[in-house]
């Protein structure tokens, strides 16, 4: 048989591979410090008009490590930043497109947060209080609420 022929190769259902970038700026300030997250409000289905975290598909021969740095300069403008993985969600109902796997993503700058600018599907990139935030699509909530238990912000 031919090395080409689809009989051979299995079929599996494969989850799509995602990346979020979560990017904290911790601002100091007298008697404690001020916490706010990077937003963007999604300009496609699904969630149009919603608030997420910047992020988006891994594309086939990408290294999720680039992945997530492209989505978040693509999407806010930002690049350079210091992410490091955070931790894998992958709930098959996570995602009303279909089942996907995100890598989550998080780097943590302190200061006044870089300006930032909605691009690509994101019709705008803002920054948001951790303590103050709006109703968040996927499992962003869910999301936030980890980074903020780990990092001791709860």
């Amino acid at each position: 048989m031919e090395s080409g022929d689809s009989c051979l190769r299995p079929r599996f259902r494969n989850p799509a591979l995602t990346v979020d970038g979560a990017v904290i700026v911790r601002r100091p300030r007298p008697g404690g410090a001020c916490y706010q997250i990077l937003l963007i409000r999604r300009g496609r289905d699904p969630f149009e008009g919603d608030w997420a975290l910047p992020g988006g598909f891994v594309e086939y021969g990408e290294d999720p490590d680039l992945a997530v740095a492209r989505e978040v300069e693509e999407e806010t403008g930002l690049s350079g930043l210091p992410f490091r993985q955070f931790r894998t969600f992958g709930h098959p109902d996570r995602d009303p497109r279909g089942h996907t796997v995100s890598v989550v993503y998080l780097a943590e700058l302190v200061g006044e947060p870089p300006a930032v600018e909605g691009g690509d599907d994101a019709a705008e990139a803002r920054w948001y209080p951790l303590d103050d935030l709006p109703a968040l699509a996927f499992d962003h909530d869910r999301i936030l609420g980890m980074i903020t238990a780990v990092l001791g912000l709860a």
